[in-house]
């Protein structure tokens, strides 16, 4: 096999093997991913917290082992692995984004740190969050911006920006991220990486000392970002499954299996949405996705563009999912305004003002629409295997800005309706964006591809075969 240069040019896939097998040293890759974070961390700030002694630790612990002959490691056994700020780790600073929470340390790890680690996984270092992950763009008052590493004048999209700008800047092979509105899918799309949103209750979302019926309005998941598409299903392989701690997670007849996906001959049946009936595309972002779209069906797929007919305008479907997601933010942080709400993003407050608006029939009534939403996507799903559309209706867009204001000349709501990703946390489907391609200002475009419920192979599968005719990761930041 020709290994790449660096080892952080590896996946996580490759780190495993090697370190399994004793050529390479689990202290040589974590030296290695730290001398790369020292180097372009300070330029695109994507760790706010960096475990280099209890990573290096662990990594000597872990070649001390390999020393014995009998040792079996973890199918993550010394690959170092960043975990978002949102996600509690035991002993290691926890922020949320939040002044609030500046110096707090959690006690306990959530399920799937403790799933990462169980299969040995090194976490190498916590990453930037919008506050409480309120928003699509990542930066706060305690830690600053994420810059996107292709271009650092741009965003790297939220709320799981830093996880994704440091699985695309080589700091990290891959990377746990959190979704409650596309906060996996959008950074992915704008960093060209590959993120995946697993279906509501295949992976255990249960946070410590938290709300745990929280999790539904809307749907948020825990998932992976990642630079290839078997690391995507290495990682969900070791996230999923049950866990009496988290009472909506479903029990999984057995884990997800790359391999098993790309068995079948049967062509995937793909349904083609360009803009989700209801969305302004940008006109680069759309010939791009035509063309990608064109591709996958070169690639044996059977690919049909479809009218969405979601029966609701944009501002209608953004406005459901927008007061679910401000009553959500009221509901948990309200108690901290007194406090701290002259430290607090101006944005969250505002979501937190309006949450408090919100009569208890008008938020009930929402469930009659994410019904409309759920049926007609399981219409889809009657005739397709797939429902592939735009991720994001732009590129990369200025870290200072929410949002555009205008796409292709027509107004839009600049914190919204640039996204293409709350209707599948309105319905809990798995998604994914996959990058498809390169504007001509040399920003990735990703495709957001959706299955059934419980059927990521589909998706893994879709994207693996993409990937394999593609090859979107071999290109990297110049950094």
């Amino acid at each position: 096999m020709s290994l790449p240069t660096h080892v952080t040019d590896m996946s996580a896939v490759e780190l495993a093997r090697l370190i399994g097998t004793k050529q390479i040293s689990p202290v040589e890759v974590i030296d290695q991913f730290l001398d790369r974070i020292e180097q372009v961390n300070p330029h695109i700030n994507a760790f706010c917290t960096i475990l280099a002694e209890e990573a290096r630790s662990e990594a000597q612990k872990l070649e001390q082992q390999l020393m014995r002959s009998d040792v079996t490691l973890g199918p993550l056994g010394g690959v170092p692995v960043a975990i978002k700020d949102l996600t509690p780790v035991a002993g290691v600073r926890t922020t949320f984004g939040s002044q609030a929470y500046a110096d707090y340390i959690p006690t306990e790890d959530a399920v799937v740190v403790k799933r990462l680690k169980a299969a040995g996984a090194i976490i190498i270092g916590k990453t930037n969050t919008p506050e409480f992950g309120h928003k699509g763009t990542t930066d706060n008052l305690l830690f600053g911006t994420t810059k996107n590493p292709w271009n650092v004048e741009l965003t790297s999209g939220g709320s799981s920006g830093g996880s994704a700008a440091a699985v695309a800047a080589r700091l990290v092979p891959v990377a746990e991220g959190s979704d409650g509105g596309g906060s996996i899918r959008i950074p992915a799309s704008f960093c060209g990486i590959f993120g995946l949103k697993p279906t509501y209750g295949r992976v255990p979302f249960g946070r410590v000392k938290e709300n745990l019926f929280s999790t539904q309005h809307p749907y948020q998941h825990y998932g992976p970002l990642t630079r290839t598409v078997e690391d995507a299903a290495l990682m969900l392989s070791v996230m999923e499954g049950y866990t009496p701690q988290d009472p909506f997670v479903m029990p999984t007849s057995s884990p997800v299996n790359l391999n098993k996906a790309l068995e079948s001959k049967q062509p995937l049946r793909v349904a083609y949405s360009p803009n989700l009936g209801v969305y302004e595309i940008d006109t680069e972002v759309n010939t791009l996705i035509e063309k990608a779209v064109a591709q996958v069906e070169q690639l044996g797929c059977v690919v049909k563009e479809i009218e969405l007919g979601l029966g609701m305008s944009r501002s209608e479907l953004n406005r459901n999912f927008s007061t679910l997601w401000n009553v959500h933010m009221a509901s948990h942080y309200h108690a901290l305004v007194p406090e701290y709400g002259a430290k607090m993003s101006p944005g969250l407050l505002k979501m937190i003002e309006a949450g408090q608006k919100v009569s208890l029939m008008e938020y009930k009534q929402i469930e009659w629409v994410r019904t409309q939403l759920w049926d007609r996507i399981q219409d889809v799903f009657e005739e397709y295997d797939l429902l592939v559309s735009p991720t994001l209706a732009v590129p990369a867009f200025a870290h200072t800005l929410a949002g555009p204001r205008e796409i292709n000349g027509h107004k839009v709501n600049p914190h919204v309706d640039w996204m293409l990703t709350p209707l599948f946390n309105l319905t809990g489907h798995p998604a994914a964006s996959v990058p498809v391609g390169w504007t001509q200002d040399q920003l990735p475009v990703g495709l957001q591809v959706v299955a059934p419920r419980f059927e990521e192979e589909k998706i893994l599968r879709l994207a693996y075969m993409y990937e394999q005719a593609h090859s979107w990761n071999a290109r990297q930041p110049n950094l």
